[in-house]
């Protein structure tokens, strides 16, 4: 009897758990880039698995955040704008090692962790924006302290990782001394205090205010696309795009990327997310959404990027720019780089 009933039994739950639907899929994303950017990416995700994606959009304390959460941390993947914040998840803690053959075949060796704890998905070049009439059709990182464009130059705050990834890419090449003095002769061309957004740069060229900005190239395919508004198509109608070099170097391209959460509830889903980003299908959505350049090699360009002609990465590894950003910081404040003076 007691074999009877424990079959009964068994045979009932098993018809139970038959009946029940399926848990319902999801992923957990903590982001410091805008999840409007992202979102159409997402949205494909889930409408190709039928896994939700669930984004917590953190402007700043990514890590502070994790940490204090701890292993009860809902985050499943992390995502970052820039590839310092990306390093400082590793070196945090937060985030675990990924396995994957998909993502290794996907991204560059030189995109990834040789561990597997971050995955480049991204890239976007730090141009110039110039006004259309100006004749200026090539430029350097190191001219941008030249006196012929003193107070004419618009650019964001000096302590934002957009920028803070410059300098200490320039203090990487050209020492400390060099890079303050430099950093000093840009203050002075600045046309208005270092504020605002890299969009704002197209604005004040449009208005007038400045000759030249300092911004990342995605967002003026934003603005030109109509994306941002008529508004914003206006000001890219004022300006064009040069793509500036280093000395002997090439164009700076920072990284957005992501790196799978060391408690991730949902790993597998997290992994297949990461996965799915790198894909070619999701690399075409990265070029013609946010007119990002694509990580992948066979993934094309959106045309109104690939107008600005022939990127040529700089060949200095950005692991090796990483231990100059934190002087870089203190350069800007030391300079008092955000304070308007002119």
């Amino acid at each position: 009897m007691r074999n009877i009933l424990r079959t009964v039994s068994v045979t009932s739950l098993l018809a139970l758990g038959a009946a029940m639907p399926a848990l319902a899929q999801e992923v957990n994303i903590y982001t410091t880039r805008e999840p409007g950017l992202i979102q159409p990416i997402l949205d494909a995700f889930t409408a190709e698995t039928g896994i939700t994606v669930n984004t917590v959009f953190l402007e700043s304390g990514l890590i502070e955040r994790v940490q204090a959460e701890g292993e009860s941390s809902p985050a499943d993947l992390l995502m970052t704008v820039d590839f310092g914040a990306l390093i400082d998840l590793v070196g945090a803690g937060v985030t675990q090692p990924v396995d994957s053959d998909q993502l290794e075949a996907a991204i560059p060796a030189s995109l990834r962790d040789a561990d597997g704890n971050w995955f480049a998905l991204s890239g976007r070049a730090r141009v110039v924006y110039a006004a259309k009439d100006l004749e200026l059709d090539a430029i350097t990182y190191e001219q941008l302290d030249d006196e012929e464009f003193r107070g004419t130059l618009c650019i964001r705050s000096g302590q934002h990782p957009y920028n803070t990834a410059l300098f200490a890419a320039y203090m990487a090449k050209h020492g400390e001394e060099a890079t303050k003095t430099w950093l000093e002769g840009i203050k002075a061309n600045q046309a208005r205090a270092a504020a605002g957004g890299d969009r704002d740069g197209a604005r004040d060229i449009a208005a007038g205010i400045c000759d030249i900005a300092v911004a990342n190239s995605y967002y003026y395919g934003l603005m030109a696309s109509g994306a941002g508004g008529d508004e914003q198509k206006a000001w890219a109608d004022e300006v064009k795009v040069i793509l500036p070099t280093f000395e002997g170097g090439g164009t700076l391209v920072n990284i957005s990327g992501a790196a799978v959460a060391a408690h991730a509830p949902h790993r597998d889903e997290a992994v297949q997310l990461l996965e799915y980003l790198a894909s070619d299908e999701a690399q075409k959505l990265y070029a013609e959404a946010n007119f990002e350049y694509p990580v992948s090699t066979t993934a094309e360009v959106a045309p109104i990027i690939a107008a600005f002609g022939t990127l040529n990465p700089d060949s200095q590894s950005l692991t090796d720019v990483l231990p100059f950003r934190a002087r870089a910081s203190e350069l800007v404040d030391e300079v008092n780089f955000d304070t308007f003076s002119n």
